[in-house]
């Protein structure tokens, strides 16, 4: 197995990883924007809603922010077991 071949798959995986991360958290922090806004327009509408409104904001928030944490996992994953390198063993070698 030629070396440079494993750091190009090494190296691309690592690109590939950086790239979900970054979209993820990109996502969770629109997210997090667009969550808060309409916390505080459902508060200017109706002031007396406020705890219920709070109560779900929060539950919407840890259910939204659940997500960069399972693509963290997938990304774990990539990086420490690759997948793509087993793959590109097993079809370059033949076992």
């Amino acid at each position: 197995m030629n070396p440079e071949f494993v750091a190009q798959i090494y190296a691309f995986t690592a690109l590939g990883v950086g790239i979900i991360l970054g979209l993820a958290a990109l996502g969770s922090a629109i997210g997090w924007g667009l969550i808060c806004s309409r916390y505080i327009e459902g508060i200017a509408r109706q002031p007396e809603l406020r705890p219920q409104l709070l109560t779900q904001t929060l539950f919407t928030g840890g259910l939204m922010e659940s997500f960069p944490f399972i693509v963290l996992g997938v990304s774990m994953w990539l990086i420490f077991a690759n997948p793509l390198f087993s793959n590109a063993v097993v079809h370059l070698t033949g076992h």
